[in-house]
């Protein structure tokens, strides 16, 4: 297996047909789309746009119990797909004066992504997932065009309109 990683950013997130939002990741050579639960994708959404609940929901809370502990997320990696499903890693470090320790967990990508883009954490893709996935580049660019024109969006990460 190869352990080469692709540093990619969340470009979106967008409603679709089948009753999930699609997570446009990459970087400037191409992108690829995870679907994931629209609960999810909200918070993806919401913690990229730096919005908060009035009340802490599930990722929000983890974040702030990883505060209260000084657990850091360090990165996350997703690091394969197989028959369509996206797996990754959170890697989380605890550091305090007693120990420093690092924790590899496995996690679906969706809440690997909400807790680094809270924490404001690289996400990496291996290069095997990578060489897998199909560029959506040119589907993105066509929904980045069609909300521009719609709303006059300036450039940057964009969301649906049904994103709450």
């Amino acid at each position: 297996m190869n352990t080469d990683v692709v540093r990619v950013e969340v470009f979106g997130v967008f409603p679709t047909d089948q009753h999930t939002l699609a997570i446009f990741i990459g970087n400037e050579e191409k992108s690829f789309v995870i679907h994931v639960e629209p609960s999810v994708g909200r918070a993806i959404a919401m913690s990229m746009r730096g919005e908060h609940n009035e009340r802490p929901l599930t990722h929000e809370l983890i974040g702030f119990i990883f505060n209260a502990f000084d657990i850091k997320v360090e990165r996350v990696i997703i690091n394969d797909l197989r028959s369509n499903t996206y797996f990754a890693r959170i890697i989380l470090k605890a550091q305090n004066e007693v120990h420093s320790k690092v924790i590899e967990i496995d996690a679906r990508p969706s809440d690997c992504i909400v807790l680094a883009t809270q924490a404001k954490a690289p996400i990496f893709v291996s290069q095997d997932v990578w060489e897998e996935t199909d560029d959506r580049t040119e589907e993105l660019e066509k929904i980045r065009q069609a909300l521009r024109e719609k709303k006059g969006h300036p450039p940057g990460p964009l969301f649906g309109d049904d994103i709450a």
